[in-house]
C-alpha cells in the first residue's frame, strides 16, 4: 500500500491527469449552467451540470480521469517494476493488485469529491439570473428527500460509484493487456458494449434503466434502444438492474485473476 501511494504521488502523469480533470470539469459545469433554460432549476439539469456530463463521451470526465489513473497504476508497474524478483509468487502478485485497487479506488473517490464540490460552486456562480435554484439550495423546500425518487442524492452517489468503477476498470483491463494506452482505449469502449447488451436484457424483462442513472451516462447508443419501453424502475434498482451492472464487473475481476495464474510476473 505504501509503495503504491508513493508511486501514485511520485509520477508526474498523475498530477497532469488530476489537474486536467479538475479544469475540464469546471469548464463543462460552467458551460452547462450558462445554457440552462430560464425558470425553476430541474434536478436532472442540476445533476448534469454538477457532474459535468459531456454527451459525446462514454463516461463522465471524472470517471474517465479515474480510468486513466488506474491504467497508469498498472502501466507504470510494467515499465518500472516495483515487485522484486523474489516476490513474484501468485499470492504476492494478487496482493499487489489488491493494493493497487485500493489506492486507485481511494484516489477516484477523492477526485470525485473534489470535482463535485468545485463543479457545484462554479455552476452556482455561472447560473443565469433567470434560473431559480432556490428549491435545490434549500433542503426544506425539496419536494422529496435527497435519496428519494427525483432527489439529487442518488445520481451524485452513483457519480462516486462510476468514478471508482472507472478507476478499477482501467486498472484491471490494463492488467490483462499490459499496456496503459490500450487499457484506456478499451475502458472507453466498454460502455459502448455494455449499455446495448444490458439495455436489451432489461428490455426483455420489461424494465428500463432508472432515470437517475441516465442522467450520468452520456453515451446514449444503448439507452436509445430501450427508451420506448416503460420506465418501471425509475424509483429504485431491482435485482435485474444490479445483475446487469455487476455481472460484467465480476467477469473482469475473474479474467484479471486468471491472467495472474498464468503469469510469472505482475
Amino acid at each position: 500500500m505504501a509503495s503504491e501511494v508513493r508511486r501514485l504521488r511520485g509520477v508526474r502523469a498523475t498530477w497532469v491527469v488530476v489537474a486536467a480533470a479538475v479544469v475540464l470539469n469546471a469548464a463543462v459545469a460552467a458551460f452547462t449552467a450558462i445554457r440552462l433554460p430560464a425558470g425553476e432549476l430541474a434536478t436532472a439539469d442540476a445533476v448534469r451540470s454538477v457532474a459535468a456530463v459531456v454527451p459525446v463521451l462514454p463516461l463522465p470526465l471524472t470517471a474517465l480521469a479515474a480510468a486513466v489513473l488506474g491504467a497508469l497504476a498498472y502501466g507504470n508497474e510494467t515499465r518500472w517494476p516495483g515487485l522484486p524478483a523474489s516476490r513474484v509468487t501468485l499470492g504476492r502478485r494478487l496482493s499487489a493488485l489488491l493494493a493497487k485497487s485500493l489506492v486507485v479506488g481511494a484516489a477516484a473517490v477523492l477526485l470525485a469529491v473534489v470535482t463535485l464540490g468545485l463543479n457545484a460552486l462554479v455552476a452556482r456562480l455561472a447560473l443565469p439570473a433567470a434560473v431559480d435554484a432556490s428549491t435545490l439550495l434549500d433542503p426544506a423546500g425539496l419536494p422529496a428527500a435527497p435519496f428519494a425518487t427525483g432527489g439529487i442524492g442518488r445520481p451524485l452517489a452513483a457519480f462516486l460509484v462510476l468514478a471508482v468503477a472507472g478507476g478499477w476498470a482501467g486498472l484491471l483491463i490494463t492488467s490483462l493487456v499490459r499496456s496503459a494506452v490500450v487499457g484506456i482505449l478499451l475502458t472507453c469502449a466498454l460502455p459502448a458494449l455494455l449499455e446495448p447488451t444490458s439495455g436489451l436484457l432489461l428490455h426483455r424483462t420489461g424494465r428500463n434503466w432508472p432515470v437517475w442513472v441516465r442522467e450520468l451516462m452520456p453515451f446514449q447508443y444503448g439507452l436509445d434502444l430501450v427508451r420506448s419501453a416503460a420506465d418501471r424502475t425509475a424509483g429504485a434498482l431491482d435485482g435485474v438492474v444490479v445483475a446487469a451492472l455487476l455481472a460484467p464487473a465480476a467477469l473482469l475481476v475473474l479474467a484479471a485473476v486468471l491472467a495472474q495464474l498464468r503469469r510469472r510476473s505482475l
